[in-house]
Protein backbone atom coordinates (compact mmCIF):
# COMPACT_ATOMS: atom_id res chain seq x y z
CA UNK A 1 0.00 0.00 0.00
CA UNK A 2 1.32 3.65 -0.71
CA UNK A 3 2.35 5.45 2.22
CA UNK A 4 1.77 9.43 3.11
CA UNK A 5 4.81 11.07 4.17
CA UNK A 6 4.61 14.47 5.46
CA UNK A 7 6.93 16.47 7.28
CA UNK A 8 7.05 16.17 11.39
CA UNK A 9 5.31 12.18 10.39
CA UNK A 10 8.21 10.38 12.17
CA UNK A 11 7.69 12.45 15.31
CA UNK A 12 4.25 12.12 15.33
CA UNK A 13 3.26 8.62 14.69
CA UNK A 14 3.02 7.51 18.71
CA UNK A 15 2.26 11.13 19.97
CA UNK A 16 -0.45 9.82 21.10
CA UNK A 17 1.03 6.96 23.52
CA UNK A 18 3.31 9.92 25.22
CA UNK A 19 -0.20 12.02 26.41
CA UNK A 20 -0.82 11.92 29.65
CA UNK A 21 -4.22 11.02 30.85
CA UNK A 22 -5.82 13.89 32.52
CA UNK A 23 -8.53 13.83 35.34
CA UNK A 24 -11.99 14.59 33.80
CA UNK A 25 -13.30 17.06 36.74
CA UNK A 26 -16.67 17.52 36.74
CA UNK A 27 -18.94 20.72 37.13
CA UNK A 28 -22.22 20.35 38.40
CA UNK A 29 -22.43 24.63 38.02
CA UNK A 30 -22.41 23.75 34.31
CA UNK A 31 -24.09 20.18 33.71
CA UNK A 32 -27.80 19.94 33.39
CA UNK A 33 -28.12 16.82 35.78
CA UNK A 34 -28.93 15.78 39.06
CA UNK A 35 -25.87 13.61 39.52
CA UNK A 36 -22.65 14.41 37.49
CA UNK A 37 -21.62 11.38 35.65
CA UNK A 38 -19.75 9.58 32.87
CA UNK A 39 -22.70 7.63 32.32
CA UNK A 40 -24.67 10.25 31.30
CA UNK A 41 -24.68 12.59 28.59
CA UNK A 42 -21.34 14.48 28.58
CA UNK A 43 -19.52 17.43 27.51
CA UNK A 44 -15.79 17.78 27.89
CA UNK A 45 -13.98 21.44 28.15
CA UNK A 46 -10.57 20.77 27.13
CA UNK A 47 -7.88 19.95 24.47
CA UNK A 48 -9.35 17.47 22.10
CA UNK A 49 -6.45 15.46 22.08
CA UNK A 50 -6.15 15.39 26.14
CA UNK A 51 -9.72 14.60 26.33
CA UNK A 52 -9.35 11.80 23.97
CA UNK A 53 -7.20 9.97 25.78
CA UNK A 54 -8.85 11.14 29.22
CA UNK A 55 -12.05 9.49 27.97
CA UNK A 56 -10.21 5.93 27.24
CA UNK A 57 -10.61 4.40 30.10
CA UNK A 58 -13.98 4.15 30.50
CA UNK A 59 -14.90 4.40 27.16
CA UNK A 60 -11.84 2.43 24.60
CA UNK A 61 -14.12 0.13 22.32
CA UNK A 62 -17.62 2.09 23.20
CA UNK A 63 -18.27 4.37 20.78
CA UNK A 64 -21.07 3.13 17.98
CA UNK A 65 -19.89 6.23 15.57
CA UNK A 66 -17.75 8.85 15.62
CA UNK A 67 -18.99 12.19 13.72
CA UNK A 68 -16.11 14.76 13.19
CA UNK A 69 -15.81 18.25 11.64
CA UNK A 70 -12.26 19.21 11.72
CA UNK A 71 -10.58 22.50 10.25
CA UNK A 72 -10.98 22.04 6.86
CA UNK A 73 -7.54 23.70 6.63
CA UNK A 74 -8.87 26.64 3.63
CA UNK A 75 -5.64 28.90 5.35
CA UNK A 76 -8.61 31.14 6.79
CA UNK A 77 -9.99 29.67 9.40
CA UNK A 78 -7.18 31.07 12.03
CA UNK A 79 -6.55 27.33 14.05
CA UNK A 80 -2.86 26.24 15.22
CA UNK A 81 -0.79 23.66 15.87
CA UNK A 82 -0.98 22.94 19.58
CA UNK A 83 0.59 19.71 20.26
CA UNK A 84 3.71 19.97 22.41
CA UNK A 85 6.06 16.88 20.39
CA UNK A 86 9.13 16.83 21.37
CA UNK A 87 10.98 18.32 17.83
CA UNK A 88 13.07 21.23 17.31
CA UNK A 89 10.92 21.59 13.64
CA UNK A 90 7.50 21.32 15.74
CA UNK A 91 8.46 23.05 18.28
CA UNK A 92 8.71 26.27 15.83
CA UNK A 93 5.29 25.37 14.78
CA UNK A 94 3.05 25.41 18.06
CA UNK A 95 0.91 28.24 18.44
CA UNK A 96 1.39 29.82 15.40
CA UNK A 97 -1.84 30.45 13.07
CA UNK A 98 -1.93 28.47 10.08
CA UNK A 99 -2.97 30.74 7.24
CA UNK A 100 -2.68 29.94 3.35
CA UNK A 101 0.65 31.53 2.67
CA UNK A 102 1.70 28.74 5.00
CA UNK A 103 4.24 26.50 2.56
CA UNK A 104 4.21 23.02 5.73
CA UNK A 105 -0.08 24.40 5.92
CA UNK A 106 -0.58 20.53 4.93
CA UNK A 107 2.32 18.90 7.15
CA UNK A 108 0.99 21.05 9.96
CA UNK A 109 -2.69 19.75 9.68
CA UNK A 110 -1.63 16.17 9.22
CA UNK A 111 0.37 16.22 12.06
CA UNK A 112 -2.91 17.32 14.07
CA UNK A 113 -4.66 15.00 12.79
CA UNK A 114 -2.85 11.69 12.85
CA UNK A 115 -2.80 11.44 16.81
CA UNK A 116 -6.36 12.43 16.94
CA UNK A 117 -7.52 9.64 14.84
CA UNK A 118 -5.60 7.16 16.38
CA UNK A 119 -7.18 7.56 19.56
CA UNK A 120 -10.51 7.57 18.16
CA UNK A 121 -10.02 4.36 16.56
CA UNK A 122 -9.23 3.40 20.17
CA UNK A 123 -12.56 4.31 21.31
CA UNK A 124 -14.74 3.02 18.26
CA UNK A 125 -16.49 -0.32 19.10
CA UNK A 126 -15.34 -3.52 16.75
CA UNK A 127 -18.69 -2.40 14.64
CA UNK A 128 -18.35 1.23 15.01
CA UNK A 129 -18.32 3.86 12.13
CA UNK A 130 -16.41 7.06 11.78
CA UNK A 131 -17.55 9.89 9.74
CA UNK A 132 -16.01 12.94 9.03
CA UNK A 133 -16.65 16.24 7.29
CA UNK A 134 -13.88 17.34 5.00
CA UNK A 135 -13.42 19.72 1.47
CA UNK A 136 -11.39 19.61 -1.45
CA UNK A 137 -8.29 21.32 0.60
CA UNK A 138 -7.55 17.77 2.41
CA UNK A 139 -9.93 15.48 1.04
CA UNK A 140 -6.73 13.23 -0.85
CA UNK A 141 -4.67 13.40 2.34
CA UNK A 142 -7.10 12.24 5.13
CA UNK A 143 -8.35 8.99 2.63
CA UNK A 144 -4.51 8.32 2.46
CA UNK A 145 -3.98 9.18 6.28
CA UNK A 146 -7.16 6.72 7.22
CA UNK A 147 -5.75 4.46 5.18
CA UNK A 148 -2.94 4.34 7.06
CA UNK A 149 -4.62 4.51 10.01
CA UNK A 150 -7.84 2.21 9.88
CA UNK A 151 -7.05 -0.06 7.13
CA UNK A 152 -7.54 0.69 3.60
CA UNK A 153 -9.91 -2.26 3.74
CA UNK A 154 -11.93 -0.35 6.18
CA UNK A 155 -12.71 2.22 4.08
CA UNK A 156 -16.85 2.13 3.74
CA UNK A 157 -17.43 5.37 1.38
CA UNK A 158 -17.17 8.72 0.33
CA UNK A 159 -20.43 10.85 0.40
CA UNK A 160 -21.40 13.91 -1.21
CA UNK A 161 -23.27 16.68 0.58
CA UNK A 162 -24.46 19.44 -1.22
CA UNK A 163 -23.79 22.39 1.12
CA UNK A 164 -25.36 25.13 -0.43
CA UNK A 165 -28.82 26.05 -1.87
CA UNK A 166 -27.51 27.95 -5.00
CA UNK A 167 -24.21 28.56 -6.77
CA UNK A 168 -22.35 31.21 -5.99
CA UNK A 169 -21.72 34.10 -8.69
CA UNK A 170 -18.48 35.64 -7.28
CA UNK A 171 -16.80 32.31 -7.74
CA UNK A 172 -13.69 32.26 -10.08
CA UNK A 173 -13.91 29.40 -11.69
CA UNK A 174 -16.62 26.71 -10.30
CA UNK A 175 -18.84 27.26 -8.14
CA UNK A 176 -18.01 25.02 -4.94
CA UNK A 177 -21.37 23.43 -4.40
CA UNK A 178 -20.63 20.44 -2.00
CA UNK A 179 -18.29 18.65 0.96
CA UNK A 180 -16.92 15.53 1.39
CA UNK A 181 -17.89 13.15 4.15
CA UNK A 182 -16.19 10.48 4.70
CA UNK A 183 -17.00 6.82 6.27
CA UNK A 184 -14.64 4.16 7.82
CA UNK A 185 -15.31 1.06 9.64
CA UNK A 186 -13.04 0.36 12.82
CA UNK A 187 -13.27 -3.72 11.14
CA UNK A 188 -15.43 -3.95 8.28
CA UNK A 189 -16.90 -7.94 7.30
CA UNK A 190 -15.06 -8.71 4.12
CA UNK A 191 -16.79 -8.49 0.82
CA UNK A 192 -15.63 -11.66 -0.19
CA UNK A 193 -16.37 -13.97 2.86
CA UNK A 194 -19.58 -12.46 3.86
CA UNK A 195 -21.16 -10.33 1.21
CA UNK A 196 -24.45 -10.72 2.56
CA UNK A 197 -23.42 -9.25 5.98
CA UNK A 198 -20.99 -6.51 4.65
CA UNK A 199 -21.57 -3.45 5.15
CA UNK A 200 -25.04 -4.36 6.80
CA UNK A 201 -23.76 -4.90 10.39
CA UNK A 202 -22.45 -0.91 10.36
CA UNK A 203 -25.30 0.68 8.10
CA UNK A 204 -28.50 -0.34 9.84
CA UNK A 205 -31.49 1.65 8.36
CA UNK A 206 -32.06 3.80 5.11
CA UNK A 207 -32.47 7.77 5.40
CA UNK A 208 -35.23 9.23 3.23
CA UNK A 209 -36.42 12.54 2.41
CA UNK A 210 -38.61 13.86 5.62
CA UNK A 211 -40.20 16.52 3.24
CA UNK A 212 -41.62 13.89 1.40
CA UNK A 213 -43.84 12.16 4.40
CA UNK A 214 -47.42 12.44 4.66
CA UNK A 215 -50.44 10.25 5.63
CA UNK A 216 -53.15 10.61 2.89
CA UNK A 217 -54.94 7.27 4.30
CA UNK A 218 -54.67 8.14 7.53
CA UNK A 219 -52.79 4.71 8.43
CA UNK A 220 -52.83 4.50 12.51
CA UNK A 221 -49.28 3.68 12.02
CA UNK A 222 -48.42 7.10 11.16
CA UNK A 223 -46.69 9.51 8.56
CA UNK A 224 -45.12 7.45 5.62
CA UNK A 225 -43.91 7.73 1.98
CA UNK A 226 -44.05 5.45 -1.16
CA UNK A 227 -41.08 3.59 -2.40
CA UNK A 228 -41.05 1.30 -5.93
CA UNK A 229 -42.44 -1.80 -5.34
CA UNK A 230 -40.34 -3.33 -8.45
CA UNK A 231 -36.40 -4.08 -8.87
CA UNK A 232 -33.68 -3.58 -11.22
CA UNK A 233 -33.91 -7.67 -12.66
CA UNK A 234 -35.06 -9.17 -15.79
CA UNK A 235 -38.29 -11.96 -15.57
CA UNK A 236 -35.78 -14.16 -17.02
CA UNK A 237 -33.40 -13.56 -13.85
CA UNK A 238 -36.40 -14.16 -11.35
CA UNK A 239 -38.98 -15.53 -12.82
CA UNK A 240 -40.89 -15.98 -9.23
CA UNK A 241 -41.08 -12.56 -9.03
CA UNK A 242 -42.68 -12.32 -11.99
CA UNK A 243 -46.76 -12.96 -11.52
CA UNK A 244 -50.01 -11.08 -11.81
CA UNK A 245 -50.85 -8.71 -8.90
CA UNK A 246 -54.48 -7.44 -8.80
CA UNK A 247 -55.25 -3.95 -8.28
CA UNK A 248 -58.38 -3.38 -5.88
CA UNK A 249 -59.48 -0.20 -7.22
CA UNK A 250 -60.19 -1.82 -10.73
CA UNK A 251 -60.01 -5.33 -10.13
CA UNK A 252 -57.84 -5.95 -13.15
CA UNK A 253 -54.47 -7.49 -13.15
CA UNK A 254 -51.38 -5.74 -12.85
CA UNK A 255 -48.54 -7.33 -14.42
CA UNK A 256 -44.43 -5.88 -14.07
CA UNK A 257 -42.21 -5.18 -16.79
CA UNK A 258 -40.48 -8.33 -18.30
CA UNK A 259 -37.48 -6.34 -17.96
CA UNK A 260 -37.97 -4.82 -14.27
CA UNK A 261 -39.85 -7.10 -12.24
CA UNK A 262 -41.52 -7.17 -8.79
CA UNK A 263 -39.27 -6.57 -5.92
CA UNK A 264 -41.01 -8.97 -3.60
CA UNK A 265 -41.92 -12.97 -4.07
CA UNK A 266 -45.63 -13.65 -4.10
CA UNK A 267 -46.01 -15.19 -0.44
CA UNK A 268 -43.95 -11.75 0.86
CA UNK A 269 -46.55 -9.49 -1.79
CA UNK A 270 -49.67 -11.32 0.23
CA UNK A 271 -48.14 -10.24 3.49
CA UNK A 272 -48.16 -6.72 2.61
CA UNK A 273 -51.36 -6.44 1.16
CA UNK A 274 -52.59 -8.12 4.46
CA UNK A 275 -50.39 -5.37 6.53
CA UNK A 276 -52.22 -2.43 4.60
CA UNK A 277 -48.54 -1.91 3.33
CA UNK A 278 -49.65 -1.36 -0.58
CA UNK A 279 -50.47 2.09 -2.03
CA UNK A 280 -52.39 1.91 -5.07
CA UNK A 281 -52.91 5.52 -6.50
CA UNK A 282 -56.63 6.97 -6.15
CA UNK A 283 -56.42 7.46 -10.14
CA UNK A 284 -57.00 3.65 -11.01
CA UNK A 285 -53.98 3.28 -12.99
CA UNK A 286 -50.22 2.93 -12.16
CA UNK A 287 -48.38 0.00 -10.44
CA UNK A 288 -48.35 -0.51 -6.77
CA UNK A 289 -45.91 1.48 -4.12
CA UNK A 290 -44.96 0.02 -0.90
CA UNK A 291 -45.41 2.25 2.03
CA UNK A 292 -42.22 3.04 4.45
CA UNK A 293 -42.58 4.38 8.14
CA UNK A 294 -40.64 7.80 8.82
CA UNK A 295 -38.88 5.58 12.19
CA UNK A 296 -39.10 2.59 10.21
CA UNK A 297 -35.82 0.34 10.03
CA UNK A 298 -35.29 -0.87 6.29
CA UNK A 299 -32.98 -3.97 7.16
CA UNK A 300 -30.70 -4.28 4.55
CA UNK A 301 -31.32 -1.53 2.26
CA UNK A 302 -27.83 0.30 1.82
CA UNK A 303 -28.10 4.46 1.66
CA UNK A 304 -26.71 6.51 -1.80
CA UNK A 305 -23.67 7.90 -1.63
CA UNK A 306 -25.52 11.52 -2.71
CA UNK A 307 -27.12 14.06 0.25
CA UNK A 308 -28.92 16.35 -1.67
CA UNK A 309 -29.91 19.45 0.95
CA UNK A 310 -33.64 18.37 1.02
CA UNK A 311 -32.45 15.21 2.54
CA UNK A 312 -29.46 16.65 4.61
CA UNK A 313 -30.01 20.21 5.14
CA UNK A 314 -27.30 23.17 3.74
CA UNK A 315 -25.12 25.67 5.27
CA UNK A 316 -27.88 28.18 5.55
CA UNK A 317 -30.17 25.75 7.13
CA UNK A 318 -27.88 25.77 9.89
CA UNK A 319 -27.08 29.18 10.73
CA UNK A 320 -31.13 29.56 10.43
CA UNK A 321 -31.33 26.80 13.76
CA UNK A 322 -28.17 28.48 15.82
CA UNK A 323 -29.79 32.27 15.68
CA UNK A 324 -33.28 30.46 16.43
CA UNK A 325 -31.52 28.72 19.41
CA UNK A 326 -29.48 32.17 19.95
CA UNK A 327 -32.04 35.04 18.57
CA UNK A 328 -29.77 37.92 20.05
CA UNK A 329 -26.26 36.48 19.99
CA UNK A 330 -23.63 37.14 16.94
CA UNK A 331 -21.82 33.50 17.01
CA UNK A 332 -18.82 32.94 15.49
CA UNK A 333 -19.60 30.62 13.21
CA UNK A 334 -19.43 30.48 9.18
CA UNK A 335 -20.25 26.84 8.04
CA UNK A 336 -21.45 25.05 11.14
CA UNK A 337 -23.35 22.13 10.06
CA UNK A 338 -27.57 21.20 9.95
CA UNK A 339 -29.35 19.05 12.40
CA UNK A 340 -30.71 17.07 9.56
CA UNK A 341 -26.95 15.93 8.23
CA UNK A 342 -25.86 14.57 11.35
CA UNK A 343 -29.47 12.88 12.05
CA UNK A 344 -28.72 11.34 8.67
CA UNK A 345 -25.63 9.85 9.81
CA UNK A 346 -27.30 8.56 13.00
CA UNK A 347 -29.85 7.05 11.25
CA UNK A 348 -27.76 5.23 9.02
CA UNK A 349 -25.25 4.31 11.67
CA UNK A 350 -27.17 3.41 14.74
CA UNK A 351 -30.56 1.58 15.69
CA UNK A 352 -31.27 3.87 19.10
CA UNK A 353 -31.07 0.84 20.83
CA UNK A 354 -28.54 -0.82 23.86
CA UNK A 355 -27.20 3.22 24.68
CA UNK A 356 -25.08 3.68 21.48
CA UNK A 357 -22.60 5.92 22.08
CA UNK A 358 -22.12 8.83 19.50
CA UNK A 359 -19.00 11.24 20.22
CA UNK A 360 -17.70 14.33 18.21
CA UNK A 361 -14.17 15.58 19.41
CA UNK A 362 -14.45 19.26 17.48
CA UNK A 363 -18.03 19.61 18.54
CA UNK A 364 -18.18 23.40 17.74
CA UNK A 365 -21.68 24.44 18.33
CA UNK A 366 -23.46 21.35 19.28
CA UNK A 367 -25.24 19.99 16.31
CA UNK A 368 -24.44 16.38 16.93
CA UNK A 369 -25.74 16.52 20.78
CA UNK A 370 -29.17 18.72 19.16
CA UNK A 371 -29.39 15.14 16.30
CA UNK A 372 -28.86 12.48 18.80
CA UNK A 373 -31.51 14.15 21.42
CA UNK A 374 -33.81 15.27 18.33
CA UNK A 375 -33.72 11.82 16.73
CA UNK A 376 -33.73 10.05 20.44
CA UNK A 377 -37.29 11.99 21.42
CA UNK A 378 -38.60 10.92 17.39
CA UNK A 379 -37.96 7.34 17.42
CA UNK A 380 -37.77 6.45 21.52
CA UNK A 381 -33.98 5.37 21.29
CA UNK A 382 -31.38 6.13 24.11
CA UNK A 383 -28.27 7.05 22.06
CA UNK A 384 -25.54 9.01 24.36
CA UNK A 385 -23.74 11.65 23.25
CA UNK A 386 -19.86 12.44 24.26
CA UNK A 387 -19.00 16.22 22.99
CA UNK A 388 -15.17 17.78 23.34
CA UNK A 389 -15.08 21.06 22.55
CA UNK A 390 -11.47 23.23 23.45
CA UNK A 391 -12.33 26.65 23.03
CA UNK A 392 -13.08 29.22 25.36
CA UNK A 393 -17.27 28.94 24.20
CA UNK A 394 -17.66 25.15 25.47
CA UNK A 395 -19.89 26.34 28.24
CA UNK A 396 -21.30 29.92 26.60
CA UNK A 397 -22.25 27.95 22.95
CA UNK A 398 -21.96 24.09 23.16
CA UNK A 399 -23.32 23.06 26.23
CA UNK A 400 -25.54 26.63 26.67
CA UNK A 401 -27.18 25.20 22.99
CA UNK A 402 -27.86 21.90 24.96
CA UNK A 403 -29.35 23.58 27.80
CA UNK A 404 -31.81 25.84 25.22
CA UNK A 405 -33.11 22.56 23.15
CA UNK A 406 -33.35 19.98 26.58
CA UNK A 407 -35.80 22.72 27.82
CA UNK A 408 -37.35 24.05 25.16
CA UNK A 409 -37.14 27.28 22.58
CA UNK A 410 -40.52 29.49 21.89
CA UNK A 411 -39.97 30.68 18.88
CA UNK A 412 -38.67 27.91 16.92
CA UNK A 413 -40.33 26.81 14.01
CA UNK A 414 -40.24 22.55 15.01
CA UNK A 415 -43.16 21.65 17.84
CA UNK A 416 -40.51 19.80 19.70
CA UNK A 417 -38.07 21.82 19.78
CA UNK A 418 -40.67 24.48 21.29
CA UNK A 419 -41.43 21.46 23.88
CA UNK A 420 -37.89 20.95 24.14
CA UNK A 421 -36.17 17.61 23.24
CA UNK A 422 -35.27 16.65 27.29
CA UNK A 423 -32.58 14.46 28.50
CA UNK A 424 -29.54 15.68 30.53
CA UNK A 425 -25.98 15.61 30.34
CA UNK A 426 -22.62 16.26 32.85
CA UNK A 427 -20.02 18.72 32.36
CA UNK A 428 -16.37 18.02 32.74
CA UNK A 429 -13.23 20.28 32.35
CA UNK A 430 -9.62 18.73 31.99
CA UNK A 431 -7.76 18.98 34.86
CA UNK A 432 -4.38 17.90 35.89
CA UNK A 433 -2.44 15.15 34.42
CA UNK A 434 -2.79 11.56 36.49
CA UNK A 435 1.00 11.43 36.61
CA UNK A 436 2.74 8.63 38.58
CA UNK A 437 5.15 11.31 39.59
CA UNK A 438 2.49 13.88 41.20
CA UNK A 439 2.71 10.97 44.20
CA UNK A 440 6.13 13.09 44.97
CA UNK A 441 3.94 16.79 45.26
CA UNK A 442 2.30 16.01 48.19
CA UNK A 443 -0.50 19.49 46.99
CA UNK A 444 -1.00 17.74 43.90
CA UNK A 445 -1.81 14.30 44.67
CA UNK A 446 -5.00 12.99 42.66
CA UNK A 447 -8.15 11.44 44.69
CA UNK A 448 -7.99 7.48 44.68
CA UNK A 449 -11.32 7.14 42.49
CA UNK A 450 -9.15 8.88 39.51
CA UNK A 451 -5.69 6.91 39.85
CA UNK A 452 -7.56 3.99 40.57
CA UNK A 453 -8.87 4.69 37.11
CA UNK A 454 -5.58 5.76 35.47
CA UNK A 455 -3.87 2.43 37.27
CA UNK A 456 -6.64 0.04 36.28
CA UNK A 457 -6.98 0.92 32.46
CA UNK A 458 -3.02 1.73 32.35
CA UNK A 459 -2.49 -2.32 33.59
CA UNK A 460 -5.19 -3.85 32.29
CA UNK A 461 -6.60 -2.30 28.90
CA UNK A 462 -10.24 -2.66 30.38
CA UNK A 463 -12.98 -0.42 30.94
CA UNK A 464 -12.95 0.92 34.32
CA UNK A 465 -16.04 0.47 36.01
CA UNK A 466 -16.62 3.55 39.10
CA UNK A 467 -19.49 1.47 40.66
CA UNK A 468 -17.07 -1.75 41.43
CA UNK A 469 -14.80 0.04 43.12
CA UNK A 470 -14.93 -0.35 47.19
CA UNK A 471 -12.08 1.33 48.80
CA UNK A 472 -12.72 -0.38 52.32
CA UNK A 473 -11.39 -2.98 50.21
CA UNK A 474 -8.81 -1.20 48.12
CA UNK A 475 -10.96 -3.16 45.84
CA UNK A 476 -10.89 -1.40 42.12
CA UNK A 477 -12.18 -4.07 39.57
CA UNK A 478 -11.88 -7.15 37.85
CA UNK A 479 -10.75 -8.85 34.43
CA UNK A 480 -10.95 -11.76 32.96
CA UNK A 481 -8.01 -12.68 34.54
CA UNK A 482 -7.36 -10.54 37.47
CA UNK A 483 -8.69 -8.86 40.33
CA UNK A 484 -7.20 -5.29 41.29
CA UNK A 485 -6.01 -4.03 44.22
CA UNK A 486 -4.88 -0.31 45.28
CA UNK A 487 -3.33 0.24 48.70
CA UNK A 488 -3.32 4.19 48.12
CA UNK A 489 -4.88 7.50 49.78
CA UNK A 490 -3.80 11.07 48.30
CA UNK A 491 -1.93 11.57 51.91
CA UNK A 492 1.76 11.75 51.47
CA UNK A 493 2.12 10.39 55.28
CA UNK A 494 -0.13 7.37 54.51
CA UNK A 495 1.86 6.68 51.23
CA UNK A 496 5.23 7.25 53.67
CA UNK A 497 4.42 4.65 56.38
CA UNK A 498 1.20 2.38 56.05
CA UNK A 499 0.21 1.72 52.41
CA UNK A 500 2.57 -1.44 52.10
CA UNK A 501 1.23 -4.51 50.85
CA UNK A 502 1.62 -6.47 54.13
CA UNK A 503 0.23 -10.02 55.10
CA UNK A 504 -2.20 -9.01 57.08
CA UNK A 505 -3.21 -6.80 54.14
CA UNK A 506 -2.71 -10.20 51.35
CA UNK A 507 -4.81 -12.43 54.11
CA UNK A 508 -7.84 -9.85 54.08
CA UNK A 509 -7.99 -10.07 50.00
CA UNK A 510 -10.29 -12.66 50.88
CA UNK A 511 -10.97 -16.38 49.38
CA UNK A 512 -9.15 -17.11 46.63
CA UNK A 513 -11.57 -17.41 43.30
CA UNK A 514 -9.89 -18.86 40.16
CA UNK A 515 -8.01 -14.99 39.74
CA UNK A 516 -4.78 -13.78 40.28
CA UNK A 517 -4.61 -10.46 42.31
CA UNK A 518 -2.86 -7.57 41.17
CA UNK A 519 -1.99 -5.46 43.82
CA UNK A 520 -0.67 -1.96 43.35
CA UNK A 521 1.09 -0.53 46.98
CA UNK A 522 4.26 1.91 47.23
CA UNK A 523 6.06 -0.95 48.95
CA UNK A 524 5.69 -4.55 50.31
CA UNK A 525 6.71 -6.96 53.06
CA UNK A 526 6.42 -9.90 51.47
CA UNK A 527 8.44 -12.33 50.06
CA UNK A 528 7.92 -14.11 46.56
CA UNK A 529 6.72 -17.18 48.41
CA UNK A 530 4.08 -15.33 49.88
CA UNK A 531 3.19 -13.59 46.90
CA UNK A 532 3.05 -16.70 45.08
CA UNK A 533 1.02 -18.48 47.79
CA UNK A 534 -1.34 -15.26 47.78
CA UNK A 535 -1.59 -15.25 43.94
CA UNK A 536 -0.56 -11.81 44.21
CA UNK A 537 1.07 -10.20 41.20
CA UNK A 538 2.68 -6.57 43.26
CA UNK A 539 3.10 -3.45 41.24
CA UNK A 540 4.75 -0.90 42.97
CA UNK A 541 3.42 2.47 42.68
CA UNK A 542 4.52 4.47 40.80
CA UNK A 543 6.81 3.25 38.52
CA UNK A 544 5.63 -0.51 37.95
CA UNK A 545 2.30 0.82 35.94
CA UNK A 546 4.26 0.85 33.44
CA UNK A 547 5.27 -2.44 33.55
CA UNK A 548 2.22 -4.31 33.33
CA UNK A 549 0.78 -1.86 30.89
Amino acid sequence: MPMLSFKGKAFIQNFHLTVKYHELVPRKDKSLTDKVSLHDNVIVHGDNLKALKALLPSFAGKVKCIYIDPPYNTGNEGWAFNDNVSSPMMQEWLGKVVDRDDLTRHDKWLCMMTPRLKLLRELLSDSGVIFMNIDDNEVHHLRSLMDEIFGEHNFVATCIWQKKQSPQSDATYLSDMHDYVIVYAKKAKDKKTDPEGWQRQLLTRTEVQEARFSNPDNDPRGEWISVDYTCNKTAEQRPNLYYVIKNPNTGKGIWPSRKRVWRYEKATHEKNVKENRIWWSTLGGGLPRLKRFRNEVQQGIVPSTWWTRDEAGDNQESKRELRTIFPNTELEFETPKPVRLIRRILQISTTGQNNEIILDSFAGSGTTAHAVLSLNKEDGGNRRFILVECEDYADSITAERIRRVIKGVPKAKSKSIQEGLGGTFSYFELGDPVDAGRLFRPKELPTYAELARYVFFTATGDEFNPKKLNEKRSFIGETERYEVYLFYKPDINYLKKEAALTLERAKKLGKFKGKRRMVFAPTKYLDHDYLDQYRIDYAQLPFEIYRLA
